[in-house]
């Protein structure tokens, strides 16, 4: 079993410590940081070396994907919002300037969602960075504004 002594594995105590210093794999816990193993010096057993995080170059793709995709569906409202206020009639009109503010909400809060993930994933922060209110609220507006153009639609027929 081999040591990975290069520099991803920095010693708690603030210095590098080298495989003749006595270092070993800590056989009392079997605890691992992703491949590499914590380390733990003969003379001090419960001392346990930490190990940067490596963020995977996946993590900062995910999270562009995930702003391209909300911004290619506040683009697919905005052209429906387009259509409502080039060709509808006055109750058209008001749905599509509703549907033209919820799709520039839209686009502003995907902006400050993307970046306030890259952000955490370029300081290594632990966490969820998952949106768990985001979409309820998106779904929320929409259907109050579904709401309101069917209610002036047969209102004003």
């Amino acid at each position: 079993m081999s040591l990975n002594t290069d520099a991803s594995v920095i010693a708690v105590q603030g210095h590098r410590q080298s495989h003749e210093e006595g270092l070993s794999f800590n056989s009392n816990n079997n605890t691992s940081y992703g491949s590499v193993p914590f380390v733990a010096r003969h003379d001090n057993p419960g001392k346990r070396i930490a190990v940067p995080v490596r963020v995977e170059p996946k993590v900062f793709f995910a999270n562009e994907r995930t702003f391209l995709s909300w911004l290619n569906f506040a683009i697919v409202l905005g052209s429906l919002a387009l259509g409502l206020l080039n060709f509808g009639d006055q109750t058209g009109k008001i749905a599509g300037a509703a549907f033209t503010l919820v799709a520039m909400f839209v686009m502003v809060y995907a902006l400050m969602l993307f970046q306030w993930r890259a952000e955490r994933i370029r300081r290594r922060d632990a966490g969820p960075y998952d949106d768990r209110k985001g979409p309820t609220v998106l779904v929320v507006v929409l259907i109050c504004a579904i709401l309101v153009n069917f209610y002036m639609r047969f209102i004003h027929s």
